[in-house]
């Protein structure tokens, strides 16, 4: 059985690295950032902006997300990480994880909810995550990641409450 948890720990920023690597999807600079969100969040708690929801069984992590109100804005937030340990995807951890998030953004009366990705052909599985649980393409930026890699900025409009 699985839990979620909404603090993260020093033992995180290792297991963040570890999933986010695990699934092949990402550089290691990337894997760098998804470490260093972690770290923002211990040293400076809720002033790093940063939040993260974390699913665990048996002491090992399964998915998480780590998210933000996007300052400036009255009430959007910035999905940035959302990951599942490969040998547990198709267990319909991704959409739990995604569910936890919004309603926690919800809570602290989020409305928007923006979400960039690739548009790389391996990103189609991704991409269809997103489409499939209300999230609609809001902008394709061409070439911006490199040449031939487009950023795809997906949109959730949250009901109010």
């Amino acid at each position: 059985m699985s839990t979620l948890c909404y603090t993260v720990q020093p033992a995180d920023v290792e297991r963040v690295g570890r999933l986010v690597a695990a699934t092949g999807f990402f550089t290691p600079e990337e894997v760098d950032i998804a470490k260093e969100l972690v770290e923002a969040r211990l040293q400076k708690g809720e002033a790093s902006g940063y939040r993260f929801v974390l699913m665990e069984e048996k002491g090992s992590l399964l998915g998480y997300a780590c998210y933000g109100r996007i300052f400036g804005t009255e009430s959007s937030f910035d999905l940035y990480w959302i990951a599942v340990d490969p040998k547990h995807q198709g267990r319909g951890l991704g959409r739990k994880v995604l569910v936890a998030t919004e309603a926690a953004i919800q809570a602290k009366g989020g409305r928007r909810i923006y979400v960039e990705t690739s548009g790389r052909e391996l990103y189609v599985p991704t991409r269809g995550f997103y489409l499939k649980n209300g999230y609609a393409v809001a902008a394709t930026f061409p070439d911006f990641y490199k040449e031939g890699d487009d950023k795809v900025v997906f949109v959730k409009v949250m009901p109010k409450r």
